[in-house]
C-alpha cells in the first residue's frame, strides 16, 4: 500500500484533487472532513493534512509521498527526494516593508525584526547575505505586524502582490519562488520504485499535456510542405494519406494553445482545410 499526503484545505486543495481525477487516481469515499480517503487503485489511499507537516510526514515514513509546497519542504529541512513540479500554487516568497519605510536594501535591516511563519527560510536567507536580524516568529496576518510595532519587515508568500498593496508594503528583496511538488520518502521508493514511477508518470503526464492542444486537418498534397513548415508540434507532424479523388494527405500535429489563434490563420492561408481543435488529457512520454 503506497500511502499519499495532500494539503487538507487552502488554495492548492482542489487543484490538486482535479489533478489526481485527471490523472486517473479517481478518489473515494471522501469527504472535506475525513483524514483518510481511499482511490480507484486498491494499492494507494490518501491521507489528508496540513501542508506545512507533509514534509515531516514523508520524511519519518506516516507517508510514502506526498504533495507540498517547496517553501515548507526548505522550512521544515526535512529529508525527501523531490520527484515532480506540480506546477500549482506557483508563489514568491518575498522581502518587504511599509510603502513609507526608508528601507529599500538588505543592509538596512541590520539589528531589525522581521516577522515571518518561515523563521529558518529567513534566518538561512539573512545570513547567507551576511545581515543580523531579529527573527519574529508569527501564525498568520504577517503583513499586519510592521503596522502595529512587531516588525520592521516581512518576509511573506505572494502570488499576485495584491494583499501587499492592500497592506501598504513594498517588496524589496526575493527570497524564492515556490510551488507544490511531489516528494517521496526514500526507504519507500527503494522498496516500491514500480509503484513510485507509476504514480508520478500518471500526475506528469497531466501536467505535460497543460495548455497544448492536439490538431488534425486535411492538406492537399501540394501544400504540404508549406503547412509542414507553420506547424511547431512537439515531434514534427503525423502525416497519413487521405482517400480522395484529388491527392490529399491529413495532417495532425501537437501545438500550444497559446499557438492556436495565429497558426490557424497560417494553416487556412497556405491551403489547409477542415482544421479540427482537441482537448488533450494527457501525453506520455
Amino acid at each position: 500500500m503506497v500511502r499519499i499526503a495532500l494539503p487538507n484545505k487552502g488554495r492548492v486543495y482542489e487543484p490538486i484533487l482535479e489533478l489526481f481525477e485527471r490523472a486517473g487516481l479517481h478518489i473515494v469515499d471522501h469527504s472535506e472532513r475525513s483524514l483518510f480517503a481511499k482511490t480507484v487503485d486498491d494499492e494507494i489511499s490518501l491521507l489528508f493534512a496540513r501542508a506545512r507537516d507533509i514534509p515531516e510526514y514523508v520524511e519519518n515514513g506516516a507517508a510514502d509521498l506526498g504533495i507540498t509546497g517547496e517553501d515548507f519542504i526548505e522550512e521544515s529541512g526535512a529529508v525527501v527526494e523531490t520527484l515532480l513540479d506540480l506546477g500549482i500554487g506557483r508563489a514568491d516568497l518575498v522581502l518587504a516593508v511599509p510603502e513609507d519605510s526608508s528601507i529599500e536594501r538588505l543592509d538596512q535591516l541590520e539589528n531589525k525584526k522581521i516577522a515571518t511563519e518561515f523563521p529558518n527560510i529567513t534566518k538561512k536567507f539573512f545570513g547567507s547575505n551576511g545581515v543580523r536580524v531579529h527573527v519574529v516568529e508569527v501564525s498568520g496576518a504577517t503583513e499586519i505586524t510592521p503596522h502595529i510595532g512587531v516588525a520592521d519587515a516581512i518576509v511573506d508568500l505572494t502570488s499576485s502582490g495584491t494583499t501587499l498593496s492592500i497592506n501598504h508594503l513594498k517588496v524589496i528583496a526575493h527570497v524564492m519562488r515556490t510551488s507544490q511538488r511531489l516528494i517521496a520518502n526514500k526507504e519507500s521508493r527503494a522498496r516500491m520504485p514500480t509503484k513510485m514511477a507509476e504514480i508520478t508518470l500518471a500526475l506528469e503526464s497531466v501536467i505535460e499535456a497543460r495548455g497544448k492542444r492536439y490538431l488534425m486537418m486535411n492538406v492537399p498534397a501540394s501544400a504540404l510542405e508549406e503547412v509542414k513548415k507553420k506547424l511547431p508540434g512537439m515531434s514534427g507532424p503525423t502525416v497519413m494519406r487521405v482517400e480522395s479523388s484529388s491527392p490529399m494527405c491529413a495532417v495532425h500535429a501537437v501545438v500550444h494553445e497559446m499557438e492556436i489563434y495565429k497558426i490557424i490563420n497560417e494553416l487556412k492561408s497556405v491551403g489547409a482545410r477542415d482544421i479540427l481543435i482537441v482537448p488533450i488529457e494527457r501525453i506520455v512520454r
